[in-house]
């Protein structure tokens, strides 16, 4: 059912995973939404692998998924060190699954249009409407020519990482010296690569300042892709494809079938993500891994947090900063702990040369963490993961050795 108001209460500027399910929970908490997106359709462009947890789709309400949206479940991972040397966790059931990123924006954006919010796609917001600092509305186009001013009480910005919208606020945006540059690519014809199992390649002749990975489908088609602090990442991806010694034989005959560029941004959440009438949340806001580069979950999580917290407002008709700092304290309270463990353990590998990191996982296999880690079931909130794994005697001699190999890298 559409909503017959003529004025929404909340906008949402983006049509992601993130601003379809803030307008979703909106929608369903009986708020007055409204969604604009840019492009022509819900998914498009597709830039991500789609690579989330089940545990934390689980408890977002979205998992079980239909067999389109859900590309292949794992229980496995293999991790290979820049001399290829393969450290491989195999866990007691699948715990991550790979989504079409496309057809699990349409399922969102149906679900949120079913609970009355009301879409629209091809409408670029071009501004915010504010006056003495309050945001009230925005200003978008729909079409060719047509352009309206929608006031709003509240504006969530879910526009990605491009952050022109956000900049409009004063707030300050992500550490653009935390970005690293992704590519993603669909193959076929990958051979060998078990259909239950995720790889990954450290190394920075591969992927400097961050990794490659392989996801198989269960298709027999795979996605390949890396990130890169320097350089071109399409030119990593050949090497990779070519020389690698473990990928180079896995891809040997594949043909890449789409490619698509996107940076990501690893430097942990942004300091502030509100001001009166306004909140800023997923990509925008750097509410993303620093680990892994996934922002899918946190950015989910993150919106369902921002609905609650407009809704509020509205309900208590106070959209003043003040009181939409609740937003900021609930996301702190609810991840700032991971991401605050997963910073520090970017930090870490970042400053850890390639002999290192192959040492590492070396001395993992000889002490048995694979082992330690099979009965591993989240991997998005990873400080919570670590604290779980601490009484383990194998963790802290694990722990102990990273802190050994890390003080003889830096010194």
């Amino acid at each position: 059912m559409h909503q017959t108001t003529e004025f929404p209460e909340v906008v949402v500027i983006g049509g992601g995973p993130v601003g379809c399910f803030a307008a979703l929970e909106l929608a369903k908490l009986g708020t007055r939404v409204t969604l604009f997106e840019e492009h022509e359709a819900f998914g498009r462009p597709s830039h991500c692998a789609g690579h989330v947890s089940i545990r934390s789709l689980t408890s977002l309400g979205l998992y079980p998924l239909n067999k389109r949206i859900i590309e292949n479940t794992f229980s496995k991972a293999n991790f290979y060190s820049p001399s290829g040397f393969r450290f491989s966790i195999e866990l007691a059931n699948p715990v991550t699954c790979s989504l079409n990123r496309e057809a699990f924006d349409k399922y969102l954006a149906e679900k949120a249009e079913a609970s009355g919010a009301v879409l629209h796609v091809k409408s670029v917001v071009q501004s915010l409407i504010l006056r003495n600092g309050v945001v009230q509305g925005v200003k978008v186009k729909q079409g060719e020519n047509i352009e309206k001013i929608l006031p709003a009480r509240i504006v969530i910005d879910a526009e990605g990482i491009a952050s022109r919208i956000l900049r409009q606020t004063g707030i300050s945006g992500f550490d653009r010296e935390k970005l690293v540059y992704a590519v993603e690519a669909e193959v076929e014809r990958v051979k060998d690569l078990p259909l239950d199992t995720v790889e990954v390649f450290l190394g920075r002749a591969y992927a400097p300042g961050f990794y490659a990975w392989l996801i198989p489908r269960s298709d027999g088609t795979a996605k390949v892709g890396l990130a890169t602090k320097t350089g071109n990442p399409r030119k990593f991806l050949r090497t990779l494809m070519a020389k690698h010694p473990v990928a180079s034989k896995r891809l040997a005959r594949s043909k890449i079938i789409h490619m698509a560029f996107h940076p990501i941004t690893i430097g942990g959440p942004i300091a502030i993500t509100y001001c009166s009438g306004f909140l800023a949340v997923g990509d925008v806001a750097s509410q993303v891994k620093p680990t892994t580069g996934g922002g899918v979950v946190l950015g989910l999580t993150c919106a369902r947090i921002a609905a609650e917290v407009a809704h509020e407002a509205i309900q208590r008709n106070n959209v003043s900063s003040n009181f939409l700092a609740l937003y900021k304290k609930r996301c702190i309270d609810t991840m700032g702990f991971d991401t605050g463990v997963m910073l520090r353990a970017r930090q870490f590998f970042d400053r850890l040369p390639d002999k290192k990191v192959d040492e590492i996982l070396r001395f993992f296999t000889r002490i048995g963490l694979d082992k330690n880690l099979d009965r591993v079931n989240e991997i998005d909130f990873q400080g919570r993961l670590l604290l779980r794994m601490l009484p383990k005697p194998t963790t802290l001699v694990a722990l102990a050795y990273l802190l050994k190999s890390y003080l003889s890298a830096n010194t």
